[in-house]
């Protein structure tokens, strides 16, 4: 029986008498195809194999049906990338088994406990914690370019107040694209503006990372009938960020400065995934960016916070909440904000969130907000019933910041906005690491099958 070498396959080919020799890898995976009978060694490397190694796995002619004969190779048929790698990155680990988070090596722990929001910021994008200098060096050029250019106010404005806080954040950003000066430079020149030329990408990060927080903040006004209110050249980006809003507390701002280190990355989320595939076109990180937004907005990303708020409307009091867990565990509803695809224990973030909530639901300043109480009964009932304990079914991160926003006095429809903001420095980390990278295009495959009728029950 054969040993065959495709492209990037270690092992052995043999071809007529001929046989060449390529070394064996220290880990593999044997594969026989049962068509062929042939044999594959597949180099086995960070606990992965290639896709390409598997389409250099090819059956006889005579053993496909018409619609597969131009396939070049065994594809992978993976749908919703559930157990799919499209990046190498050194940015974020995840332990979903043991419950861990680490930025760059450093637990999110510790980084909660000692360093703010900023200096994560410069350790998740440029890859080390800031020296002071470099810290006020990233503070200064975030808060040069909090601008508000009439155009973008013009954009969001048109919108009647009650419209979707989605749409009118994407119209402002797209009305910040038009004006941008890496936008404008990229569509115009037949070189890459961004692809290997770090300097232009930094700029690039700065100026969208000051937009989508200027964006926020003006939607946020627009739907109050409040006045904007425009940044200073002082104090922290997230002071200023809450400064726009007309929302100046310092009390929410030390909250938010330990919340968003909790929100920064999350390695490879469908949002942060939907920005790669768009830039991966080379094209800017600000339209990235609404890609990725529109992702967030999605019900079953951060939407299902909005959703999981209109189920706590309408229950409307503390008292109905056993009847919707009953109604839950009949499977007569879904209880939107519970359980996580990664974490198979605790997701470390949440002890820190729940113990925010808990200072600001015992501060006296804090005005009684009816949602809050709804939203932690359900999940004191949650986490002490065996039914949600059984299948994981905790309050997932996500949920706890949406109630921690609630509880800081931010109405329900601005969250996953804020949320989004929080997250900006994540997939600005991933878009560096790929330009300096060679551009590859995300271009995934399909497979094709006659007939109307589409569905498979391998999931």
């Amino acid at each position: 029986m054969p040993l065959l070498e495709g492209a990037g396959l270690t092992g052995v080919l043999a071809s007529g008498n001929k046989t060449t020799h390529f070394g064996s890898p220290s880990e593999y995976l044997e594969v026989i195809d049962s068509r062929t009978q042939a044999k594959y060694i597949l180099p086995i490397v960070n606990n992965s194999v290639k896709a390409a190694d598997l389409g250099s796995i090819k059956a006889l002619d005579e053993t496909l049906n018409h619609s597969q004969q131009s396939a070049p190779g065994l594809k992978v048929f993976d749908r919703g990338f559930t157990n799919t790698a499209c990046v190498e990155s050194a940015i974020t680990f995840i332990d979903g088994e043991e419950g861990k988070i680490k930025f760059r090596g450093y637990d999110i722990e510790y980084l909660y406990d000692n360093h703010d929001y900023e200096e994560v910021i410069h350790l998740l994008i440029w890859g080390h914690l800031p020296s002071n200098e470099e810290k006020q060096s990233l503070r200064e050029r975030l808060l040069a370019e909090l601008k508000t250019p009439q155009s973008v106010v013009d954009a969001i404005r048109a919108f009647p107040p009650q419209s979707s806080t989605g749409s009118m954040i994407l119209a402002g950003l797209a009305a910040f694209a038009a004006l941008d000066e890496g936008t404008k430079k990229l569509h115009s020149q037949a070189e890459p503006y961004y692809i290997g030329n770090m300097k232009n990408t930094d700029a690039a990060i700065i100026r969208t990372l000051a937009a989508i927080a200027t964006t926020i903040a003006l939607v946020y006004c627009h739907k109050r009938g409040k006045t904007f209110t425009e940044p200073s050249l002082e104090g922290s980006f997230i002071s200023n960020v809450l400064k726009m809003m007309g929302r100046e507390d310092k009390g929410i701002e030390k909250c938010l400065e330990r919340l968003w280190i909790l929100y920064a990355d999350h390695e490879m989320t469908n949002s942060t995934a939907a920005f790669l595939h768009a830039s991966s076109t080379l094209t800017d990180p600000l339209s990235s960016s609404i890609s990725a937004i529109v992702s967030a907005y999605g019900p079953l990303h951060g939407g299902a916070i909005d959703l999981a708020y209109q189920e706590f409307k309408a229950i409307a009091s503390v008292k109905h909440v056993p009847y919707l867990i009953k109604e839950v565990k009949a499977k007569r509803q879904r209880l939107f904000g519970f359980g996580h695809r990664i974490y198979k224990t605790v997701d470390p973030r949440t002890k820190f969130i729940r113990e925010m909530i808990d200072e600001q639901v015992r501060n006296p300043l804090r005005s009684r907000v009816p949602l809050l109480e709804i939203a932690l009964e359900i999940e004191r009932i949650a986490s002490t019933d065996d039914y949600f304990i059984s299948r994981r079914l905790a309050a997932n991160a996500d949920l706890y910041g949406a109630l921690l926003y609630t509880a800081l006095g931010f109405e329900s429809d601005i969250i996953v906005a804020m949320a989004s903001l929080s997250r900006v420095p994540g997939p600005m980390a991933h878009w560096r690491e790929s330009m300096q990278q060679k551009p590859m295009l995300w271009r995934p495959q399909q497979l094709y099958r006659e007939g109307s009728k589409i569905g498979f029950p391998r999931g």
